[in-house]
């Protein structure tokens, strides 16, 4: 579309300069020619003609000096008497006494401008560009001096002057022609792959990918869509995998509960062994329950806009009692919860609820990765108005192709499977959230084999009110 109106405006350019410019060039040819004349004229009349009718000159001195001129500026000038009757003529040869008469000779009818255009009462016979100014002496009309030029050299001076336009038009219309084909190169095909992409998107083909390379603003805004592209499909990737995985994790604890109450309907179980396998049935509704809290958990955490209750509180005082909930299966296992605490209380500004679910999750996953007879440290330090919570485990560890997927939901490396079935999946990404929703940092330090450590950060919070700044 824009070289097609390009080219029509060009072809409408050209007719124009071509037909109202040419007119207009010829004007101003025609307007300046008759100036000229007209001033030289005046001068004659004043000078070389005044002279000859007050016989200061004679007719043959003033035919030769207005010779010269008419040659110079490639003119006729001719001395009219009042009668019509040429006295002298430039053009032709001098001869004193051979008279031309003009028919119909009458100043009058040539108008009110000091030039006119024609055949000059029919003496030429081809138009010619005539001024005609009167010559005086003593206030008495003598007679005229008139000086005429070819219009065909005044169309000599407009095709002169409109091919001098023509060329500039024709550098300006190429200048805009690469311009155009620079905007076509730089935005108008990057925007028409843009589009391309925009409808692959629309029809759900996420995995296109916009061919712009370019560093401008097309460059990134298709870096931008591929990116929106990019991570749109790996939404839809996750949500299948998020369906997947609920699905199985759903799916093995239903089936098991299904089976066993249709054995027990059916008496396959006997009244004997009931209560052993409605005790699987229970913990499998228990498995079940913890898996939907969790995921209430998460969701609730992964929506805008959620708040969060920041207040400042004694960090170590939750640590130790977190701690403490788990010392019935700590003693189940043999394993000691040490606590290494910077100082007797360390204030940080958080939300306290949520900070007690992270350390529950951490210490809860320490211990299910922890052999028998271990221990686990739980430490706290302040560095740069930070405080640093660490909850370390001597235990399996995590394999390196595994530490940076242990924050995806449902994720669970191999050893867990088998090594506890109650685990969701979903604890570490629940405290991924929680610290993310904070604004802190949360890390993973792990080797196969010896253990594995998670550090997160809190923002140091003031002593306790009741305190009066004191800490204790």
């Amino acid at each position: 579309k824009f070289l097609i109106i390009y080219v029509l405006v060009g072809l409408g350019s050209f007719l124009l300069i071509s037909t109202l410019g040419s007119r207009m060039v010829q004007k101003e040819v025609v307007e300046f020619t008759s100036t000229t004349l007209y001033k030289e004229a005046t001068s004659i009349a004043n000078n070389q003609a005044s002279k000859y009718y007050t016989e200061k000159a004679t007719l043959e001195n003033t035919y030769y000096n207005l010779k010269s001129l008419s040659a110079y500026q490639n003119s006729q000038i001719w001395i009219i008497d009042t009668n019509g009757e040429i006295l002298l003529n430039t053009e032709k040869g001098f001869e004193e006494g051979h008279i031309e008469q003009l028919e119909n000779f009458d100043p009058v009818a040539l108008g009110s401008d000091y030039y006119s255009t024609g055949r000059f009462f029919q003496y030429f016979d081809q138009d010619m560009l005539s001024v005609m100014i009167p010559v005086t002496t003593s206030f008495v009309l003598r007679g005229y001096i008139a000086i005429h030029t070819s219009m065909q050299d005044i169309y000599h001076q407009r095709e002169s002057l409109l091919a001098v336009i023509y060329v500039l038009f024709a550098v300006i219309y190429i200048l805009f022609l690469l311009i155009l084909l620079f905007f076509s190169s730089t935005i108008y095909r990057p925007l028409r792959k843009i589009t391309q992409g925009a409808k692959e998107y629309a029809a759900g083909n996420l995995t296109y990918n916009i061919p712009v390379n370019s560093h401008d603003e097309m460059g990134y805004l298709a870096s931008t869509l591929n990116y929106m592209s990019d991570e749109l499909n790996k939404t839809q990737e996750y949500q299948r995998k998020f369906v997947a995985n609920v699905s199985h994790d759903f799916r093995s604890p239903l089936t098991s509960i299904k089976g066993y109450v249709e054995a027990i309907q059916d008496g396959t179980i006997p009244p004997e062994m009931q209560g052993k396998y409605l005790d699987i049935v229970l913990f499998e509704t228990e498995r079940l329950n913890k898996l939907t809290k969790s995921m209430l958990a998460l969701n609730n955490l992964n929506s805008k806009g959620q708040i969060l209750d920041i207040t400042s509180f004694d960090i170590n005082a939750v640590i130790k009692n977190t701690a403490a909930s788990f010392e019935g299966t700590c003693r189940n296992k043999l394993i000691t919860i040490q606590l290494l605490l910077a100082s007797q209380t360390l204030y940080v500004s958080a939300d306290m609820g949520k900070i007690q679910q992270v350390l529950y999750n951490l210490i809860d996953n320490a211990i299910k990765f922890s052999d028998k007879d271990s221990t686990i440290y739980v430490e706290t330090t302040e560095k740069h108005g930070k405080v640093f919570v660490s909850v370390k485990d001597t235990g399996i560890g995590i394999p390196r192709e595994s530490i940076n997927k242990v924050w995806d939901r449902f994720y669970k490396i191999d050893a867990s499977r088998g090594k506890d079935r109650k685990g969701t999946g979903l604890g570490l990404s629940i405290v991924k959230e929680i610290i993310n929703a904070h604004n802190q940092n949360i890390n993973v330090i792990s080797t196969e084999g010896v253990g594995t450590e998670f550090i997160f950060t809190l923002d140091k919070g003031r002593t306790s009110p009741d305190k009066k700044g004191t800490a204790l």
